[in-house]
């Protein structure tokens, strides 16, 4: 099989490029070459040799592989091969290029909480923190702008319980519209639960709203991290859990959790109290260094090494449940494993290219304005409102701030990202970089995004290369996007 030579070999760090294909070496000396389209394979020592003096050399097999994998092109390739490349590619980004599908409505800043690591810091009385009736109503009826299908309300603040009546009016107007509009509508509503009450699981249930709410961990980290006045969040966010799964059923709440400094040493106990609750969904999430949380850094943070160190060891007890017959799932993880293992892309805002944010998401603040994700609206509480798009309602999508987004997030365009293996899965966060650094084009390979995602995929790609068959299944199993076709054949 007659290949095309090789032209151009560059190296940066632990990535070398050679030709289109990309190829890293892991912390444990495995290669794996990952080509623009995201398919991959490990190499050995003895491949890459041939790769460094042109694919020529290639045993035939070998070359066939690789071939078939889109790592290496064939001036002898079919137009059918060439239109499988460029649809694989379309369907990565598709999510992107759908139109933005996730909404996210913030009735107010109002919460009940003092938790230390709050990106928005939190607002007692509702005066100046809450979203006018006016401003909720063409929030709402901005949405429908959206050419996407399905469309993804939540709810977010401060605690949007504290403003039921607000949720209440934005659900039913939007699904008054969608009388007519016929779209797949699913709304979310992110709480504490401290404020639910039957009247609510009432109304959540005829209307088939889901709940999410935060569970860092057993009681004494959770009332650490998220403490009250009276010191008992713990204790009646899980009142709230019972509540809603008593009326409104059983799989009607979600959780996450937010790592802090605190949490680093209890990664099986954070993972075992998941499981103890009957969650079926873990995400290890990190401290995020938006807005007020920013401020508490130096008391609850931690490098990118104690994260990953973290959440590998809490990953392999949640791989332990699984072995045991528990049936929970790591979110991060399955983000991961969807960019590697899957042909459709799930859509997880932070690692689109270019950017979700502002394409797939936006968020209608309770302070009258049109944010491109929910990180840009924290920025604006501590002022820097560079990301602000419109006022709610104005007609006009902030196509400047888009542009910059954009521009700022093409992975090929961007030192660092383009010789970068993953730069098929991933992309420059340019919200991130204008939070830590001020400014939307950062150095990539400064930001902790970069860093932190470089060590999950690494670590991920360790893992599947010594995988079990029962643990590559679980793997391919995470990796399914919800209502994808991949997951209609296989499931």
């Amino acid at each position: 099989m007659k290949t095309k030579g090789v032209k151009n070999v560059t190296t940066e760090g632990n990535d070398l490029v050679i030709g289109t294909m990309r190829i890293r070496r892991l912390p444990s000396g495995k290669l794996v070459a990952v080509s623009e389209e995201g398919d991959w394979e490990f190499l050995d020592e003895g491949t890459l040799a041939f790769l460094e003096r042109g694919v020529d050399a290639l045993p035939i097999d070998t070359a066939a592989r690789l071939l078939s994998k889109f790592l290496i092109d064939s001036p002898f390739q079919s137009v059918g091969m060439q239109l499988l490349k460029r649809s694989r590619l379309e369907a990565k980004r598709s999510t992107v290029q759908g139109g933005t599908s996730l909404h996210i409505i913030v009735p107010t800043l109002q919460c009940a909480h003092s938790c230390k690591y709050c990106q928005v810091s939190r607002a007692l009385e509702s005066q100046g923190h809450t979203m006018s009736i006016e401003d909720l109503d063409a929030a709402c009826d901005s949405i429908f702008e959206s050419p996407s299908p399905v469309l993804t309300v939540e709810f977010q603040g401060g605690d949007p319980l504290l403003r039921f009546d607000l949720v209440q009016r934005a659900i039913l107007r939007i699904e008054a519209k969608n009388a007519s509009e016929g779209r797949s509508l699913r709304f979310v509503v992110a709480s504490t639960l401290h404020q639910l009450t039957p009247e609510m699981c009432g109304f959540f249930k005829q209307h088939g709203i889901f709940l999410s709410t935060s569970i860092d961990g057993p009681a004494a980290l959770h009332n650490q991290n998220r403490p009250t006045r009276e010191r008992d969040a713990y204790e009646r966010t899980l009142a709230g859990i019972e509540l809603a799964r008593a009326i409104i059923g059983p799989t009607s709440v979600s959780a996450l959790m937010t790592t802090t400094r605190a949490s680093l040493g209890y990664p099986h106990e954070i993972v075992d109290e998941y499981v103890r609750l009957g969650l079926p969904e873990i995400f290890l999430r990190p401290l995020s260094s938006y807005g007020f949380a920013k401020r508490n850094q130096s008391k609850l943070g931690y490098s990118v090494e104690e994260f990953h160190a973290f959440y590998e060891a809490a990953l392999e007890r949640v791989l332990w449940w699984n072995s045991q017959g528990v049936q929970i799932r790591e979110v991060y993880a399955s983000i991961i494993c969807n960019k590697i293992l899957s042909t459709f892309d799930a859509g997880y805002v932070d690692l689109q290219s270019p950017t979700g944010a502002g394409a797939s998401v936006l968020v209608y603040n309770y302070d009258g304005y049109v944010y491109p994700s929910d990180e840009a609206r924290m920025l604006a509480e501590t002022g820097d409102v560079s990301l602000r798009m419109m006022s709610i309602g104005g007609g006009s999508m902030g196509a400047d701030i888009l542009g910059q987004l954009r521009s700022a997030s093409e992975p090929n365009k961007i030192d660092g990202c383009w010789t970068c293996a993953y730069h098929a899965y991933c992309g420059p966060n340019p919200v991130d970089a204008q939070a830590q650094h001020g400014s939307m084009l950062a150095p990539v390979r400064e930001t902790e995004h970069c860093a932190r995602h470089l060590a999950l995929f690494d670590g991920m790609f360790e893992r599947i290369a010594v995988a079990p068959e029962d643990q590559l299944d679980l793997f391919h199993l995470w990796a399914r996007p919800a209502g994808s076709p991949e997951a209609v054949c296989e499931g």
